[in-house]
């Protein structure tokens, strides 16, 4: 998962705790680190921890060892360094050691000592952070004074300087923020070609009375293209600002039930990806229907190796669902070749997953007919129609003159009493499945 999408909160402890670690400790507190943030992540719980009451165990003081233990200790060094050394100029090496060695009652060279392990580890906490900033904290922003860029609350962001936790080498995530202005209601969907201006974004509580509008527009039957413009922009406005929690779950999936609807691929692919991001973070939503879909999305595509990693990632609560256990159904249906099961299940799909299934039930209907042609000499129209899950006598019969296999054997009768000649029919329904269907292609996928 990336860094940019984990919470302030834990950005800011990442940064303590690289700062906290030295040379002896850095491999053993940076793989403990890796495995709170791992944990953290799998439990999904990234949002709701208090990172500020985590302690990584590695970082945490030593106990001082007593004076007989350091006596005992420097005893042993000596007596291993003598022993060392017995083979070469013992006698020089013991000069050379008595002479550097450290007095005690020179306190200024203690002070002097002092300051430089002090100004060492300095530098190694500088490092650590611009290693996982990416840019040195010790360089003034650009836009540390700039008014566009504002806390949540409105006020100007400045490090805290009486807050004993805040942590300078830390940048205030929230400093970085816009935070919108503009009153407007609807605005048009425009991409962003310089930084944006705060009086060109709309803050919080103006998007949510922009989603209430856009759901009565919609009920109004007002024309899509408008629709989409203003969910775009309503997401860019929330993207701009970094608002990333229940109301944006509900605006990215609103716009995906309409974008189904009138069958915009790209736009749902969009709103499906984002979607994905979000629920990992944690964030409440429609998970189980939206899963539903990505699987059915999945056999629309025929991507076998994505579709086996996903269903395996499915949790047993996940599959008692519904929805989801409608989606495998369908996945079950489609490679045992059931197309009476398969065709069951797209007249009674739940929630909004016929409209994807609209996609590839013509690829199926083929593939069906195909076994059909092998399997019988000759086959009713209103057979065709009852197995296929067909609206109307006419929408089958054009669906074989179309995929060029309206070979009747009563050409002429009405199209209740029409019947299929299976046997020229069949090459041109093969030929027809490797011209048009063997190769998916969707728009906007991600």
């Amino acid at each position: 998962m990336s860094a940019e999408s984990w919470p302030p909160k834990l950005k800011e402890w990442v940064a303590r705790c690289l700062g906290q670690m030295t040379d002896a400790n850095r491999a053993e507190a940076q793989a403990e680190l890796k495995q709170v943030i791992a944990e953290s992540y799998t439990n999904k719980t990234l949002w709701t921890t208090d990172w500020d009451g985590v302690q990584l165990k590695s970082l945490m003081p030593k106990p001082t060892p007593t004076l007989s233990t350091q006596s005992s200790l420097k005893r042993r060094l000596n007596e291993n360094q003598q022993t060392s050394n017995k083979k070469t100029k013992k006698a020089s090496v013991s000069k050379s050691s008595s002479s550097n060695a450290l007095d005690p009652n020179d306190t200024a060279a203690l002070h002097r000592r002092a300051a430089r392990f002090q100004r060492e580890h300095e530098i190694e906490r500088q490092k650590s952070s611009r290693q996982f900033n990416g840019h040195s904290s010790s360089y003034p922003s650009p836009y540390a004074n700039s008014p566009m860029y504002k806390s949540r609350s409105g006020t100007p962001a400045t490090y805290d300087a009486d807050n004993p936790d805040a942590d300078p080498n830390v940048p205030n995530w929230d400093r970085f923020t816009i935070v919108g202005t503009s009153q407007e209601i609807f605005k048009d969907y425009l991409r962003l070609t310089s930084e944006p201006k705060p009086e060109q974004i709309r803050p919080y509580h103006v998007l949510q009375e922009t989603l209430n509008q856009l759901k009565k527009k919609w009920r109004e039957k007002t024309t899509y293209n408008w629709i989409c413009s203003q969910f775009k922009s309503l997401r860019q406005d929330l993207t701009v600002q970094r608002i990333k929690n229940e109301f944006t779950v509900t605006v990215y999936e609103i716009h995906a039930r309409m974008a189904l609807e009138v069958g915009d691929m790209v736009e749902y692919n969009q709103c499906q990806a984002m979607l994905r991001n979000l629920y990992e973070l944690g964030i409440p939503g429609k998970v189980e229907e939206f899963t539903a879909y990505r699987i059915l999305m999945l056999l629309h595509g025929r991507n076998r190796s994505d579709l086996n990693l996903y269903v395996g990632q499915l949790t047993e609560r996940q599959k008692a669902d519904p929805a989801v256990r409608h989606a495998l159904n369908v996945q079950r249906a489609i490679a045992m070749g059931n197309y009476h099961a398969l065709f069951d299940l797209y007249m009674n799909a739940p929630n909004m997953g016929a409209y994807i299934m609209d996609h590839f039930i013509d690829r199926e209907r083929i593939r069906a007919l195909m076994v059909m042609t092998k399997a019988y000499r000759t086959v009713r129209l209103t057979f065709i129609q009852n197995e296929l899950a067909f609206d109307t006598l006419a929408a089958a019969r054009e669906f074989l003159v179309e995929h060029r296999a309206g070979f009747f054997t009563n050409p002429n009768a009405p199209d209740a009493e029409l019947v299929l000649d299976c046997k020229p029919a069949g090459p041109e329904l093969a030929t027809a499945y490797e011209e048009k269907y063997r190769k998916v292609q969707i728009k906007g996928a991600v």
